[in-house]
């Protein structure tokens, strides 16, 4: 006993020490840590201090930088005037869109011209889409000061008006068809089929001349369509036609010209005051400017154009509207030449320029309670066509043209393309089977799952999904097979966002006035190449596999490449509500706004990329990751840094890609600094920032045009 209290004695004695030595021990390193903790403190303040004393001078000087994005707007001012003289000068037989005498004068002309050839039709077509194609460029493309308001009513009420028109001209020559089917009548069936297609339309027609059961349906061989007709149409004088556009004059206005965030210029006290409002109501002026209804479309072949074009110019109002409200705020920031204190800036109303995109789905303002949303409207905030339309009526026969002698006769009824009715307004009570369609999907569109179909609801003037059942999509034949109660303009609609968020990016210098940006998604790698003041699809690469060669390699506009790629289902451009339908962490305006700025800047002699800790930095700065690269070969993993930025303050972080844990400690030997050019230009050569400083402006808009098309600091 006596030596089991000694051996407690000795043990309670080694915890008391030990306790004494971990409270000293614990003294010491909460001392150390203080003392640390005050040091860094102390250097943290004379950093802050000195940034603070050479922000003037470092902002000056990088507003000398920032004036190549004026000089690349005066000079696209210029190339449009200089266009539009080219074009005067030529006295082609082409008109300018802009000028109302000549587009209507040209208008007026086609729709007096009685030659229904369906042939001809596409050949003026082609010429019809690249009038809307121009209209709608300088609708999202046009600086607010080189565009008025009457302008921008006038061209939307062109684009509806020639849509209108090139419908029309194919119902005519749908009518002019089916008076003359003996042309195309098939000796084996003894029904008339035709298949006509260029690169902008596929023309189906099919005619129930036999009226047998047995031929009740039908495969395009030329473009592999189909249908299934109930008996009851198999027994009648029924034509049905499928005809496929692969443009979309279909779904509202707003959808087909959707803009791009855009350069302002505003002054730094300005942009301070109108931040914090932006910050605290993001949602305010685009909710104002969501309230344009969906724009109406010609839809049913008896529908007088002239009616239909009417009651769709009603809608242009609004939409016209939306455009105003952010002309009026560019219009605010007219720069001062004479104040050198004024700073070029992103205004925080850079990503508002999607206003025209109106939610489908509006939220009442009123007291009353809420209607619950319509499950079978589509949202095409979330859902985008892609593919163009199919167009799918069925159609009365009109009198056939007979022969005598060398007389062509045909009975003249001034009625247009009439419609059959299926259902009949007698069995609309009853039940009536449904017609089955089989579509082959063009080689030249991407689909990553399995599309949505939707029919277009002229009366609602919206895309739904009901009335349509039994989908069969089949992967390897790009072939889609569904049921449809009645016939309906159809549309293959994919997730827009289906390629967000981004797996990785990079923006690397690739010669004198040349890069490539190269995104990441689940899917697909792309790849951009830029040069001087164009850029092209290098590739597209699925599974391992090239794919759409048919855009790759072409030199176009930065405009023009977004509009191509989304066509072709491969969408990496985010729009204002993107950020509702993905987990992501969103980023401030002012911080995102000024990278892409700077980035652009610095792109032909600096390498950037993705960096993992961009998620975990917040949302008021972001992270990247950062290499000097003069030379071709691709940027080693050991030569990157991490770089944070707030929009006001820039720093070399501690940390490397493969770190543990996120901290923004900054590197040792390092500083803050205003910009991120003044905190690059601490670690780089000469040579590196003489290559920046004689970009071309032209070089440099093109990559910031694309850098705030795909938003890779907030969608990756």
């Amino acid at each position: 006993k006596a030596e089991l209290r000694r051996l407690q004695r000795e043990e309670e004695e080694r915890r008391r020490r030990e306790e004494e030595e971990a409270r000293i021990q614990a003294e010491l390193e909460e001392a150390a840590r203080l003392e640390k903790e005050r040091l860094e403190q102390e250097m943290m303040a004379k950093l802050a201090a000195k940034d603070r004393e050479r922000r003037e001078a470092e902002l000056a000087e990088l507003h000398s930088l920032e004036q190549k994005f004026l000089s690349a707007e005066q000079w696209k001012i210029d190339y449009r005037a200089h266009a539009k003289w080219e074009h005067y000068l030529s006295c082609d037989e082409n008109p300018d869109p802009t000028v109302l005498r000549e587009i209507n004068t040209f208008m007026s002309l086609w729709r007096e011209d009685q030659n229904k050839d369906i042939k001809l039709v596409m050949e003026k077509g082609e010429q019809v889409l690249n009038l809307i194609e121009k209209l709608q460029l300088l609708l999202v493309d046009a600086p607010s000061n080189q565009i008025t308001e009457k302008e921008i009513v006038q061209y939307q009420e062109s684009i509806l008006e020639l849509q209108n028109l090139l419908h029309e001209k194919y119902n005519g020559a749908t009518e002019h068809l089916l008076k003359v089917t003996c042309m195309y009548e098939d000796s084996e069936t003894g029904n008339m089929h035709a298949v006509i297609k260029d690169k902008n339309v596929t023309f189906c027609v099919w005619v129930n001349l036999k009226k047998k059961v047995r031929f009740k349906n039908h495969v395009f061989c030329d473009a592999q369509h189909g249908f299934d007709l109930p008996k009851s149409l198999a027994m009648s004088s029924v034509a049905v036609r499928i005809l496929h556009t692969h443009y979309d004059h279909v779904s509202p206005l707003w959808l087909q010209c959707q803009s791009v965030p855009k350069l302002e210029v505003l002054d730094s006290k300005e942009l301070t005051q109108d931040s914090k409002h932006d910050i605290e109501e993001p949602g305010e002026e685009g909710n104002k400017a969501n309230e344009e209804p969906s724009m109406p479309v010609k839809e049913e072949p008896s529908m007088p154009a002239e009616e239909e074009t009417c009651g769709r110019r009603k809608s242009v109002v609004s939409f016209q509207e939306s455009i105003s409200s952010i002309a009026d705020v560019n219009e605010t920031g007219e720069e001062d030449d004479e104040k050198k204190s004024e700073i070029l800036d992103i205004s925080l109303v850079l990503f508002g320029h999607f206003v025209v995109q109106e939610p489908l789905i509006q939220e009442e303002t009123s007291e009353k309670e809420e209607a619950k949303p319509d499950e079978n409207i589509v949202d095409l905030q979330q859902f985008v066509p892609v593919g163009g339309v199919y167009h799918i009526d069925a159609l009365q026969v009109p009198c056939q043209v007979k022969q005598i002698k060398d007389w062509s006769m045909v009975e003249l009824r001034n009625v247009g393309l009439e419609a059959y009715p299926y259902p009949s307004e007698e069995a609309e009570d009853a039940t009536h089977p449904p017609i089955e369609i089989t579509l082959r999907l063009s080689d030249n569109v991407m689909y990553f799952a399995t599309p949505v179909i939707a029919r277009w609801d002229p009366a609602g003037q919206q895309w739904r999904t009901d009335d349509i059942s039994n989908i069969t999509y089949e992967t390897e034949e790009k072939s889609i097979t569904f049921k449809m109660g009645a016939f309906h303009t159809i549309a293959l609609l994919q997730d827009a966002h289906i390629n967000m968020p981004y797996q990785g990016w990079e923006l690397q210098p690739t010669g004198t006035d040349e890069a490539l940006l190269t995104v990441t998604t689940v899917f697909a790698v792309i790849q951009i190449q830029i040069k001087g003041n164009q850029c092209m699809v290098s590739s597209v690469v699925v599974e391992e596999k090239q794919v759409l060669s048919h855009i790759t390699g072409k030199w176009i506009s930065p405009l023009n490449l977004r509009e191509v790629l989304k066509k072709a289902g491969v969408n990496i451009f985010p729009g204002e509500y993107s950020y509702t339908f993905l987990s992501l962490n969103k980023k401030a305006p002012i911080a995102e706004a000024k990278a892409y700025q700077q980035m652009a800047l610095l792109a032909s002699a600096f390498a950037f990329g993705r960096s993992k800790w961009n998620l975990e930095a917040g949302q008021e700065q972001v992270v990247f990751k950062v290499s000097e690269h003069l030379k071709a070969e691709s940027v080693k993993d050991k030569d990157w840094s991490l770089y944070l930025f707030n929009g006001q303050k820039a720093q070399k972080l501690k940390i490397t890609e493969s770190s543990e844990a996120f901290s923004e400690e900054i590197e040792e030997d390092s500083e803050f600094h205003s910009t991120i050019y003044h905190m690059l230009k601490d670690f780089s050569s000469k040579e590196a920032i003489d290559k920046v400083e004689t970009a071309s402006f032209l070089f440099i808009d093109v990559v910031y045009q694309l850098l705030l098309a795909t938003r890779v600091l907030t969608y990756s």
